[in-house]
């Protein structure tokens, strides 16, 4: 059975990514934004690890 991408223990699936992507806000002006799902990832891994903020990748 084919399951698409490999989904590592500390990121978010696409289940999770297809319920958050909706809420975030849209960026009209300025600087465009970086990956928003790599950004939330190393919040992720930030919280489930438990390391410090400046540790994250």
């Amino acid at each position: 059975m084919d399951h698409g991408r490999v989904i590592r223990r500390h990121e978010l699936s696409d289940a999770d990514w297809d319920l958050l992507r909706p809420l975030l806000p849209k960026s009209s002006t300025g600087r465009p934004r970086l990956d928003d799902r790599t950004v939330l990832n190393g919040i992720v891994w930030k919280f489930r690890t438990g390391v410090a903020w400046r540790d994250v990748p």
